[in-house]
C-alpha cells in the first residue's frame, strides 16, 4: 500500500460549504452560521480532531486485540482552542498563540491499572498523533486541471 492519500474538496460558487471525497468516502465541511456558513457539515478543526480520535480509538483497538487485553470499549473525546503560548508550561512556543488538543479517553472492560497505562501510552504514538507533533511541510500550487480523478 502507497503511504500517498489523496483527497479532493470542491467549493461551490457561492457559501462555504465543501464536498469531501476520501476514498470513495463523501463528508462535507462547513462552517456554522455566525461565522458565515450554513452548518452543513463539521467545521474544519472539527474535522481534524475527528482524525486523531478515530486514529486513536483504531489504534488502541488493534493494539488491545493484539495483546488480547479485555478491552470492550472505547470513547475518545477532543476538544480544540487557541491559547496563548505564555499560558502553556511545557510548550517550547512563548509568543503568540498556539493550538491545544485535549484527549480524553474512556477505556470500557475490566482492565488492570498496568493495561490502562499501557494504552495511554500507546494513544500517544498513533499515526495522526504523531503526524500533528511533527513537523509538516505544506507544499502549495495553481493547476489548470487535475491529472487524474479521485472521485
Amino acid at each position: 500500500m502507497s503511504d500517498l492519500r489523496e483527497v479532493l474538496v470542491q467549493g461551490g460558487p457561492r457559501g462555504l460549504n465543501q464536498q469531501i471525497t476520501a476514498g470513495g468516502h463523501h463528508l462535507l465541511a462547513d462552517e456554522p452560521l455566525d461565522l458565515g456558513g450554513t452548518d452543513t457539515g463539521a467545521n474544519p478543526y472539527d474535522l481534524l480532531i475527528a482524525s486523531l480520535g478515530a486514529c486513536t480509538s483504531i489504534t488502541l483497538r488493534l493494539y488491545a486485540d493484539r495483546k488480547a487485553y479485555p478491552l470492550k470499549g472505547i470513547q475518545v473525546r477532543l476538544r480544540h482552542q487557541k491559547i496563548h503560548a505564555q499560558d502553556c508550561k511545557t510548550c517550547e512556543t512563548k509568543g503568540g498563540k498556539i493550538d491545544r488538543i485535549e484527549r480524553e479517553i474512556k477505556l470500557e472492560g475490566p482492565l488492570s491499572e498496568e493495561q490502562r497505562q499501557r494504552l495511554l501510552q500507546i494513544a500517544d504514538r498513533c499515526p495522526v498523533s504523531l503526524t500533528l507533533r511533527s513537523e509538516v511541510h505544506i507544499e502549495s500550487r495553481i493547476v489548470e486541471a487535475f491529472t487524474d480523478s479521485i472521485t
